[in-house]
C-alpha cells in the first residue's frame, strides 16, 4: 500500500532514502515496508516550502478557500479508503475510523471559510491626517508533528488552518500510522495548491525533527504528542524563536454528582472510555463518583464494559481494538499491577486478552483507588477506568484539580447551578457537562498547564498561523 506514496515533496510523491516497517497492532506483524526520509529529503521539503510561500500568500483568502473546499470534496470521495487505512494502522473499530475521517474533512471545510475571514481593521490616529492599519499575514513555513492515535484528525487540525492562513507546511506524521496522512495529502493534490505548499516526510527524529527545528525559515511548529516531547520542542524552538502550539497529554477527571442520571451517565461514559482502546487524550481517566451512586455506578459500568467485543477494527462487530504496540501493552499491564499492589481492586479485566496475536488488553475497571496511585496520578492512555468515591462537591473539585494536566474535564449533574459552579471551578481548557462531545471544527480544542498551549479548531485555531502587522499611514 505504501509503495503508491512515499514522501511528498514539491508537489509530487518520491521515494525516501531509507525504509522501515509499519506494524499492525491487530496481528503484531508488518503491514508493509515504508519509504522514509533522510535529513537531505527533509531539507528538500523545507526548500520547496520556502519557494511556495509567496505563491500561496498571493492566492489570497478566497483562492485558498476554493482550494480547501476542493480538497474536502476529494477527501469525502475517498472516505472509505481513508477510514480503512485508519482502522488498518491503529486497529480502532471501523465506525470510529469513519467518524474520524469525517471530522478531518470537516476541518478543511471549516477553514476554507475561515480563509475568507482573515480581517484587519482601521484605527484612527492621533496624528492629524493619519490612520493606523492593522493587517494579518501568514507567519511563514510551519512544521507540523502529529501522533498516531488520531492519524487523520490530528494532521487535518494543522494542515487546514495553516493552508487557510497562507502558510506552507512540512508535515511529519507518526511513523506508526503514516499511511493515513499519505492518503490525506494525496487528496490535497486535488486542491491545486502551489507545489511545495504541502510536504510530507516520515522518518527518524534525526532525519526529520532536527532539520525542521534547526531551520530559521520555519517560523511555527505545532505538535500533538506527549508532554515530555512538548517540553523538549519548546526548548528547541527557543533557539530560533519559533512560534509554538501544542496539544499534549491529559488526565481528565469525571465527576458524577449525587443528582446525576445514572443510566444516561453510564450509557455515555462506557463507550467513551473504551473508544480507541482508551488511547485518547481527552478520555476520562479519573472517575470521582458520589458515595450515594458509587456501588450502582460500578455495577452498571462493569455490566456494560463486559459486553465489549475485542477484535480487528475492520470487523464491524468489534467494539474495541488493540493498543498501538507492544510497549503500550507492557505499560498498561504495569500500571494495573502497580494499582493492585497498592490496594486497588480489579472489578473487570486487568490483564492481556486471551488472543494469539496483536496487542490486546481487556477492558478494565479498578476500584478502591487512591489519588496517589500511578493510575490516577499519571495519564494511563489505555482501557482502564479507575474509580474512587467522594462525598462533598468541594472535595471532588479539589481532587479533580490536583493534576499538572489541564486538557479536559467532565461532570454529570441535573442541576444548572451546580453545572455552572463546576465549569468555573475546574482547571481545564475544555469542560463537558453531561457530554463528552468536545471535538468539533467550529470550536477551540486545547488545554492549559502541562497539557499544552494554543488552540486548534474554531476561529481561534487560525490565530497561531498569522502575524499581526501595524502600519501608520500619514499623507
Amino acid at each position: 500500500m505504501y509503495q503508491d506514496f512515499g514522501l511528498f515533496i514539491d508537489g509530487g510523491w518520491t521515494p525516501g532514502a531509507n525504509s522501515a516497517e509499519v506494524i499492525s497492532p491487530v496481528t503484531g506483524k508488518p503491514l508493509a515496508a515504508l519509504s522514509t526520509a533522510s535529513a537531505e529529503d527533509t531539507r528538500a521539503a523545507l526548500d520547496a516550502a520556502a519557494r511556495a510561500l509567496p505563491k500561496l500568500r498571493a492566492m489570497g483568502g478566497f483562492g485558498r478557500a476554493d482550494a480547501l473546499h476542493k480538497a474536502a470534496e476529494e477527501m469525502l470521495r475517498r472516505a472509505d479508503e481513508g477510514a480503512r487505512m485508519i482502522s488498518l494502522e491503529t486497529g480502532k473499530p471501523i465506525a470510529q475510523a469513519q467518524r474520524e475521517w469525517a471530522l478531518a474533512c470537516d476541518q478543511f471545510r471549516w477553514y476554507a471559510e475561515e480563509a475568507r475571514r482573515i480581517y484587519g481593521r482601521i484605527v484612527d490616529s492621533r496624528v492629524p491626517g493619519g490612520r493606523f492599519e492593522v493587517t494579518r499575514e501568514p507567519v511563514g513555513i510551519v512544521g507540523a508533528f502529529t501522533a498516531w492515535n488520531f492519524p487523520a484528525a490530528l494532521p487535518a487540525r494543522k494542515l487546514a488552518p495553516a493552508l487557510a492562513a497562507g502558510c506552507p507546511v512540512v508535515l511529519r506524521p507518526s511513523s506508526q500510522t503514516p499511511g493515513v496522512a499519505m492518503v490525506m495529502v494525496d487528496c490535497l493534490r486535488a486542491a491545486a495548491l502551489p507545489d511545495g505548499a504541502i510536504n510530507l516526510v516520515v522518518g527518524s527524529t534525526g532525519a526529520t525533527y532536527g532539520p525542521i527545528m534547526g531551520d530559521t525559515r520555519v517560523r511555527k511548529v505545532s505538535l500533538t504528542g506527549s508532554t515530555r516531547v512538548g517540553q523538549q520542542m519548546i526548548r528547541d524552538a527557543a533557539d530560533t524563536v519559533k512560534k509554538v502550539s501544542m496539544e499534549l497529554g491529559g488526565n481528565a477527571p469525571l465527576i458524577v454528582y449525587d443528582d446525576a442520571d445514572l443510566h444516561a451517565t453510564l450509557d455515555a461514559v462506557v463507550p467513551t472510555k473504551y473508544a480507541n482502546c482508551g488511547q485518547v487524550c481527552v478520555t476520562p481517566d479519573r472517575f470521582f463518583i458520589h458515595d450515594s451512586l458509587h456501588d450502582a455506578f460500578v455495577e452498571g459500568f462493569v455490566e456494560r464494559a463486559s459486553g465489549i467485543r475485542l477484535g480487528d477494527g475492520l470487523d464491524p462487530e468489534t467494539g474495541m481494538g488493540p493498543l498501538i504496540n507492544g510497549g503500550r501493552l507492557d505499560e498498561i499491564e504495569a500500571i494495573v499491577q502497580d494499582a493492585v499492589n497498592s490496594g486497588a481492586n480489579v472489578a473487570l479485566g486487568g490483564k492481556r486478552a486471551n488472543r494469539n496475536e496483536g496487542f490486546f488488553f481487556e477492558p478494565t475497571v479498578l476500584t478502591n483507588i487512591r489519588d496517589d496511585m500511578r493510575v490516577f496520578a499519571e495519564e494511563n492512555f489505555g482501557p482502564i477506568a479507575a474509580i474512587t468515591r467522594f462525598s462533598e462537591e468541594d472535595e471532588a473539585l479539589s481532587r479533580a484539580n490536583a493534576s499538572e494536566m489541564g486538557l479536559s474535564a467532565y461532570a454529570f449533574t441535573r442541576s444548572p447551578d451546580r453545572a455552572r459552579r463546576t465549569v468555573a471551578a475546574l482547571k481545564a481548557g475544555m469542560v463537558g457537562i453531561n457530554s463528552f462531545a468536545l471535538a468539533a471544527s467550529e470550536v477551540p480544542f486545547g488545554g492549559t498547564n502541562h497539557s499544552g498551549m494554543g488552540r486548534e479548531g474554531g476561529s481561534e485555531g487560525i490565530e497561531d498561523y498569522l502575524d499581526t502587522k501595524l502600519a501608520q499611514i500619514l499623507f
